[in-house]
């Protein structure tokens, strides 16, 4: 795969991103009503499975951009001694790694959506314990480098 190729991959994805999310929500009613994990906003069932729908399209943008670098790797073949493709097929696994991974967490995020929606998950409560074990369950990892504190900005 070329870097220009690359490039227009990012660019592809940075363009369908600009589209946004939106999600409808009213203020609570003048009784006190509404959801405390919203802070006092209600929404509706549509409005959850919409926000389902946004995070399943991401889900599809993953998976897309992913077949794509597969895709510009068939050719590569053997490193065999090529320090330039020994790095190129190292820096592509870590990558397959995490598309996958983050395929993934968009799916699980997109189900527990989709169950509020469904109204399957009903209280604040278990819609706050599905959040917290998708929270556990992919939780990330520091970012290189630390975490930039004391660093003068």
């Amino acid at each position: 795969m070329s870097w220009d190729e690359w490039e227009q991959i990012k660019a592809d994805v940075a363009a369908r991103e600009s589209t946004g999310m939106r999600l409808n929500q009213h203020p609570a009613g003048q009784d006190g009503s509404g959801s405390s994990l919203t802070d006092g906003l209600r929404s509706s069932k549509k409005a959850w499975l919409k926000a389902g729908e946004g995070v399943g399209s991401l889900r599809k943008g993953v998976s897309t951009a992913l077949t794509q670098l597969e895709e510009g790797q068939s050719g590569l073949g053997a490193p065999s001694g090529c320090l330039s493709a020994e790095a190129q097929r190292s820096v592509f696994s870590s990558w397959k790694r995490y598309t996958r991974a983050v395929s993934g967490r968009c799916g699980s995020l997109q189900e527990v959506l989709e169950k509020v929606g469904h109204e399957q998950l009903k209280t604040d409560e278990s819609v706050r314990a599905e959040v917290e074990s998708l929270k556990l369950a992919y939780q990330d990892t520091e970012a290189v480098g630390g975490s930039g504190a004391g660093k003068g900005r």
